[in-house]
């Protein structure tokens, strides 16, 4: 089905400072097309300093039913929102707005995305003792979602120590799984997780130490660009089964879509 362009179409945002690496317009907008929605993902290249009114001029954009945010806004799209799920409201962190009563409802759905991505490889979490690389916005939201999949340890690693230890902290907090802070040696793990920007674009560096890798291991990278990072090359060279980050992606968009057409399934049944 061809996407429409008429006074009828309806407008969502993907939000970031860059923007031209996003996947998130075309994916989006062809999800909602294949609903038989009239309705377009646009690219928005908004600055830190202009990013909370580019939000709060959206409420007034009557064809706007929603954003999704990209770094650098995810962390301060939460002061952005009027209503945040308990799962934002914990991870400190929005990557998904939509529309409510209040103004915005904001989510955070990149840790969901990828727990169902590593699911969906056919990967135990159950029980299993998981090491995370990145105490930043998508790293808490996966390690939020690892403990919630019941994971027996949880390793968290990050270049800054402060930040390490706030998260260890607050993670401590879920009583759900035994949370420690952790070097990159991902020895004696069953899941290993890039959440950082390492080996992205080109850059030849991986968060952990590859040497230490087994085939026993299962990888997962958020890194989409590109496909196979350092880290995803080296582990899939020792047959360890391995999520890529467009694996997380297709995951993440599929949630996106879901949680903003919720509401307008609303609006269409009211209407």
């Amino acid at each position: 089905m061809d996407i429409q362009l008429n006074g009828s179409t309806r407008l969502y945002f993907v939000v970031g400072h860059p923007i031209v690496q996003v996947k998130s317009p075309e994916g989006v907008t062809m999800e909602l097309v294949k609903k038989d929605l009239n309705a377009i993902v646009v690219p928005a290249d908004v600055a830190p300093e202009h990013f909370p009114n580019f939000v709060q001029q959206n409420l007034y954009l009557n064809n706007s039913d929603g954003l999704i945010v990209t770094v650098p806004h995810k962390i301060s799209a939460l002061n952005c929102c009027q209503k945040l799920t308990s799962r934002a409201q914990f991870i400190g962190a929005v990557n998904t707005i939509r529309r409510c009563k209040e103004g915005w409802e904001g989510d955070m759905l990149d840790g969901k995305g990828m727990v169902q991505a590593i699911r969906n490889r056919l990967i135990e979490l159950k029980d299993k003792r998981a090491i995370l690389a990145g105490a930043g916005g998508a790293g808490k939201a996966i390690a939020y979602e690892l403990l919630l999949a019941g994971v027996a340890e949880l390793a968290i690693f990050d270049v800054d120590q402060t930040r390490q230890q706030q998260l260890v902290e607050q993670l401590q907090q879920l009583g759900k799984g035994k949370v420690v802070a952790h070097n990159n040696d991902p020895t004696g793990f069953d899941v290993v997780v890039n959440a950082t920007p390492m080996g992205m674009n080109g850059d030849p560096s991986a968060a952990f130490q590859l040497e230490k890798i087994t085939a026993q291991m299962s990888v997962a990278d958020v890194v989409t660009s590109p496909e196979n990072t350092p880290f995803i090359q080296h582990a899939s060279t020792l047959g360890c089964n391995a999520v890529k980050g467009t694996d997380m992606f297709i995951q993440v968009r599929d949630l996106m879509v879901a949680y903003l057409l919720e509401k307008e399934q609303e609006q269409q049944d009211v209407a």
